[in-house]
């Protein structure tokens, strides 16, 4: 039954990322951004994501926790960044959740004969005083994935590897029925006076940081990594398998359906099927849009899916109430936190009309993998050397603190030094305890390459840094075109410097080599440290500032209700105020030897 899971495993990804990016997004960004050039948009936005997928899966393979992103900023960056990274996860996840179910309503009504077709305790009903329009279906929905998610995530799994088979189905046959249709037709969605090009390059960019949004699918399969048998080898697979699928899937239904309808013609909302209707194969329309249904409640499920397991991890470390931390004994779900989400998630999608939001789903995104990058950085150059472990995990410290005193009193010989009541000192303790232990009098035998290895960190760290101020620097400079010239070039200039400055130093001076002890071992390894988390970066940063003032206005207000809650009730609930610091090195022997999983 391995295969079965691993393949499960897999669905999960290629379900929770394939839905609004390719039944819904085609048509709007088509119109607005990109025009015929759609594919091009995918493909930059595909590689961004690919970037993002190889940070992803060696911080997962070493570090499988439901936190995600947020336990990886966690133990590399800090407690402050990362409450941030979670906090915009958060919005991520319920926005997103709650926009993808006001989209399958249309699609059903579609499904069943036209707009007006649901039932009417179902149908979108308008109330005129608030000017809103409710969408019960969409909080029925909801409420069904929740229930699905709280029976457990294999069970829940199987759900969703039949959904996505039928929607992989659906889109095979939007790319053979619609090649047959174009090479009819003439294709004359290429056939304009406008060129492939009608928005130009900042168009075609434009529409990359809003097609993101396609692609933050595949970090739900990091985040279930606690439930995950092998996480070394499962997680890397289904990462880079869900996005490769994704990838090749958007570019070739965009090549189709560009080139059946004028880019200007397209339906926003049912691009795909509308296409299809214009030229006369009606009955196509239906397979079409069952697609789609079964595509967005994929989605939908893998979008509720990790927010309660980030809230969970917020939880473990005292940011968030104990409430969200709970795990249900038979099925290891966090059934308190699923419920909690599939209620707000509901509440936003029956009366909220998401579509000015969307934005603020991929900032959540890009921030959490701009961050993963930074952390790859942080952990082959500047490794912690210790890492904070709750107290309740005492006893285990202690076993392992006693085992290694014993190792080093046989190697010893009996030595009086090495035997002496001093060396039952704990070898792990609290920060501001000096610990003695035999491996740190090891490390002591290479005092002369102390300050050479400070030195080397300390190099490290300010160029990690410097490197991210430049490419912040660079992208903003070149993505706002108000600013004067010469204020413009300059800024390019000091970011494209310190940019290049931080590649080539990274480049020429050493990893450290305690990055071979830090998590598990043995797992996925990024390649062309440091240029690809730099190029991550660097991509990442521009999506960001190419989203817009309005979305960012709205997610600052959000960050700002999160610093505050974090200062608060997160700072003063901490687990760092009584957390027991311990060598990176024994971390995941301690976690072994207590029974739990490194979370």
């Amino acid at each position: 039954m391995g295969w079965f899971k691993e393949f499960g495993k897999k669905k999960t990804g290629v379900g929770s990322t394939i839905g609004a990016g390719v039944y819904i997004l085609v048509g709007t960004v088509a119109r607005e951004h990109s025009g015929p050039a759609l594919t091009i948009s995918f493909l930059i936005a595909g590689i961004a994501a690919a970037l993002s997928a190889f940070c992803y899966a060696e911080l997962a393979s070493r570090c499988p926790s439901a936190g995600s992103a947020y336990h990886y900023s966690y133990i590399c960056v800090g407690e402050g960044v990362a409450w941030l990274i979670g906090w915009a996860l958060i919005l991520e996840y319920t926005i997103g959740g709650a926009a993808v179910a006001r989209g399958i309503s249309p699609n059903l009504a579609l499904l069943f004969g036209g707009e007006n077709s649901l039932p009417i305790f179902l149908a979108r009903q308008h109330i005129p005083g608030l000017d809103i329009m409710v969408d019960p279906c969409a909080a029925v929905l909801v409420f069904i994935v929740t229930g699905l998610l709280c029976v457990g995530i294999k069970e829940s799994t199987v759900a969703q590897g039949i959904v996505t088979t039928a929607n992989v189905c659906a889109m095979i046959f939007v790319i053979v029925a619609g090649g047959y249709l174009g090479f009819k037709s003439g294709w004359t969605g290429y056939e304009l006076p406008t060129g492939y090009f009608p928005f130009g390059v900042d168009g075609v960019l434009a529409g990359s940081a809003t097609v993101f949004f396609a692609y933050i699918g595949f970090d739900s399969v990091a985040s279930t990594a606690e439930e995950v048998k092998n996480p070394q080898r499962d997680l890397p697979l289904g990462i880079a398998t869900a996005l490769s699928i994704c990838c090749g899937l958007y570019m070739l239904v965009s090549v189709v359906i560009v080139g059946l309808v004028p880019y200007y013609a397209m339906d926003p909302d049912t691009p795909i099927s509308s296409a299809f209707s214009s030229l006369g194969m009606r009955w196509a329309a239906y397979i079409i849009t069952v697609g789609a249904v079964t595509a967005l409640c994929s989605t939908l499920m893998g979008s509720i899916l990790p927010q309660p397991r980030i809230l969970m991890a917020m939880a473990r470390d005292g940011l968030l109430p104990s409430f969200f931390s709970d795990v249900n004994k038979r099925t290891q779900v966090p059934v308190k936190s699923t419920l909690a989400t599939g209620i707000v998630a509901a509440t936003l999608s029956f009366f909220m009309d998401v579509s000015q939001l969307a934005g603020m789903v991929s900032v959540g995104t890009l921030l959490a993998f701009t961050m993963v990058a930074i952390s790859v950085l942080i952990l082959r150059y500047v490794p912690p050397d210790e890492v904070p472990l709750p107290s309740s995990l005492q006893e285990s410290i202690d076993s392992v603190t006693l085992r290694y005193s014993s190792d080093a009193q046989v190697i010893s010989g009996g030595n009086p030094k090495m035997s002496s009541g001093d060396s039952s000192e704990p070898l792990l303790g609290n920060k501001n305890v000096a610990v003695d232990c035999p491996i740190v009098e090891k490390q002591e035998a290479l005092s002369s390459c102390t300050l050479d290895e400070e030195n080397r960190r300390k190099v490290a760290g300010w160029t990690i840094m410097l490197t991210c101020v430049g490419a912040f620097t660079l992208t903003y400079a070149a993505s706002n075109l108000w600013l004067p010239s010469l204020l413009r070039f300059t800024l390019c200039g000091a970011g494209g410097v310190l940019l290049l400055s931080g590649l080539i130093v990274l480049t020429c001076i050493d990893q450290d080599d305690a990055r071979h002890n830090f998590g598990h071992t043995g797992g996925f390894i990024c390649p062309f440290v440091p240029l690809l988390p730099i190029a991550c970066i660097l991509i990442n940063v521009y999506l960001l500032i190419n989203l817009g003032a309005a979305t960012w206005a709205r997610v600052s207000v959000w960050l700002v209700i999160g610093v505050l809650v974090y200062a608060f009730y997160g700072r003063t609930h901490s687990s760092l105020l009584d957390a027991v610091y311990v060598s990176a090195a024994h971390a995941d022997e301690i976690y072994r030897s207590s029974g739990d999983s490194l979370a």
